[in-house]
């Protein structure tokens, strides 16, 4: 669906944080994102921060902090693996979590900008498939 849920959703889940210079921590990188993807309560726990600012581990304080570049940047500070990681999140999102899908996507894309800027990169991967 929207490349704007991959974006928020490899930041949040593989817990991509910011260094100085070009591009985001690969430190990350290896976390089992399907382990993730089975525990509402480390969903939860990273919507709720996303949110509301409250309850944040340091991880989730970051993914706070870098989310409005990386959906402003299309992920360019994101690692091949974060990207790939964002797709199969995004599915996810959308196919079992759609109502905590939308709240995040009301809080950082309220006037649908970056739905709009990935809709035709969005067409093209699903003709892909």
């Amino acid at each position: 669906m929207l490349k704007v849920v991959a974006l928020l959703c490899v930041i949040s889940v593989v817990v991509v944080h910011s260094k100085p210079g070009n591009t985001y921590t690969t430190k990350f990188d290896n976390v089992n994102i399907d382990d993730i993807l089975k525990s509402d309560r480390l969903i939860n726990s990273y919507f709720k921060c996303l949110m509301t600012g409250r309850g944040c581990t340091p991880d989730g304080a970051e993914l706070r902090r870098v989310l409005p570049d990386a959906l402003k940047s299309a992920c360019s500070k994101c690692s091949q693996k974060q990207k790939e990681g964002s797709k199969k999140i995004i599915h996810f999102m959308i196919e079992k979590k759609r109502n905590l899908w939308d709240q995040v996507e009301k809080k950082f894309d309220p006037q649908g900008v970056y739905r709009k800027k990935y809709e035709a990169e969005i067409k093209k991967e699903k003709l892909a498939i």
